[in-house]
């Protein structure tokens, strides 16, 4: 087993106050390592990085076009948005076309991260709704396959066919079984894998066949790239950095600092875990490696935010850096 290594600096001055050590897996198409950090075995939940994964049975299953979703619809399902207005509201006509309602959901109520829609709320005296919840896109994702399996209404059942069907992706794309699971913040099923696991997985996304699964996999991809403002919002990084580089590169966060970064024009895959689970860590981790690819501009702003970034303090001195170690 090998360690996992040095991935980002905390500097202070000329101090290093923080370091952030990690694991990382570049996969090519035939899921072969073409580099890695750390050690590629080491055992991860995934969290929301693999949404997509999670919402290929719904276009392999023929719900998606059953329902007439359209990519905005595609893209929310692999999303972990703000609850902005751009997010709730088309999650609600979503589950009104569907003949469902906010009760209808497992997510669960959650304060949105988007400003304006916080304070609205606020303003009103009122309680957050599960709409707002950030995984309620793939949450309606997973509402339409089981309305389309007539499948029944508790789908974040690990024994439930739309979670038997994520289950079954999950493992043919990280071409392993999976583990075990752990319930994600959104109450459904996160299954392990390994960080090659992971990468692998995104090295099908990043070339698919022309099977359905390919097919299903290439509109998920596109539906994202379109639309980096509807998988996460204005401010994160998945969007920053999508937008940043052109809808070349489809990126997506996932909690206690996982990160995946899917680059078709080279068909390779990424994986990233922070050990720590630190935000700020997979953030520059994963721009440092798209850098190093040479898919991202290490001069644009949205770079700048991630990598190398200044430490600001309350009076808006810079005190510090966030940097890439010496890994990268």
């Amino acid at each position: 087993m090998t360690n996992a290594v040095p991935m980002v600096e905390i500097w202070r001055a000329e101090f290093l106050e923080s370091l952030h050590h990690g694991h990382a897996v570049i996969c090519d198409e035939a899921g072969q390592i073409v580099e890695a950090w750390g050690d590629p075995d080491a055992v991860i939940l995934p969290r929301s990085s693999c949404k997509m994964v999670q919402a290929l049975p719904l276009i392999e299953s023929g719900a998606a076009d059953a329902f007439g979703l359209t990519p905005e619809q595609l893209a929310l399902s692999c999303a972990s948005h703000n609850g902005a207005a751009i997010h709730t509201d088309r999650v609600q006509r979503w589950l009104g076309d569907l003949g469902l309602s906010d009760a209808d959901l497992r997510c669960g109520p959650q304060t949105p991260s988007d400003p304006p829609a916080r304070d609205a709320l606020t303003c009103a005296h009122e309680k957050p709704c599960q709409y707002h919840n950030n995984c309620s896109g793939k949450h309606s994702g997973f509402l339409t396959l089981s309305k389309h399996l007539n499948a029944g209404p508790e789908y974040v059942d690990p024994a439930h066919p739309v979670q038997r069907a994520v289950r079954d992706a999950f493992e043919s794309l990280t071409a392993m079984t999976s583990p075990g699971y752990g319930i994600d913040g959104c109450s459904a099923p996160n299954f392990a894998t390994t960080v090659h696991g992971l990468a692998c997985a995104m090295a099908f996304f990043a070339a698919p066949d022309n099977s359905t699964r390919g097919t299903a996999a290439r509109r998920l991809i596109e539906a994202m790239t379109a639309h980096p403002d509807l998988v996460a919002g204005e401010g994160r990084a998945c969007t920053e950095l999508m937008r940043a580089m052109g809808g070349r590169v489809a990126i997506k966060t996932g909690a206690e600092g996982v990160f995946i970064a899917i680059l078709p024009e080279q068909k390779l895959g990424i994986a990233l875990k922070i050990e720590d689970g630190a935000t700020r860590a997979s953030e520059c981790a994963m721009a440092s490696i798209l850098v190093k690819l040479g898919a991202l501009d290490p001069n644009h702003p949205a770079t700048l935010n991630r990598r190398n970034a200044p430490i600001l303090n309350r009076n808006n001195i810079t005190t510090g850096y966030i940097r890439p170690a010496a890994t990268f």
